[in-house]
């Protein structure tokens, strides 16, 4: 499995968790799975981490991302969508809330084109699981 990470999540993260002091933490989390930060700006990579900076279209990103997930899911956000490479949404809700950011799920991916699979409860978590349909047309 390998992950898209947008620069606002990131950030968060890098702050809250301290991981430029405990770099650990994201090992413990992800383990040695290759990640992509799409950012514009210089952020600085957790000591460790199999991070990849990159900003522009994610199509030719995705492609990589697929290669290096080895037949495993591809954790990703709504940009995709915008190019249709979505087939699944597995959500994680956290009872955190950010205080700005890119959203979630795109406009134009309306919820016609969503269909809840499933839900979970996982802690204090909850992972909700949708199938998405290819974009008309």
């Amino acid at each position: 499995m390998c992950t898209s990470v947008l620069t606002g999540a990131y950030e968060w993260v890098l702050t809250r968790e301290r991981l430029l002091d405990e770099p650990d933490k994201w090992r413990g989390w992800y383990g040695d799975r290759p990640a992509w930060v799409f950012t514009h700006r210089d952020l600085p990579a957790t000591p460790g981490a199999r991070l990849t900076f990159v900003s522009g279209a994610v199509r030719p990103v995705h492609e990589a991302m697929v290669a290096a997930a080895g037949g495993r899911n591809v954790w990703l956000f709504g940009a995709f969508a915008d190019e249709g490479l979505l087939d699944e949404i597995i959500l994680g809700v956290a009872p955190v809330t950010l205080g700005g950011g890119a959203p979630l799920l795109p406009r134009r991916l309306p919820a016609s084109r969503l269909r809840l699979t499933s839900a979970e409860q996982v802690g204090q978590f909850a992972h909700l699981r949708y199938a998405v349909a290819a974009p008309p047309g």
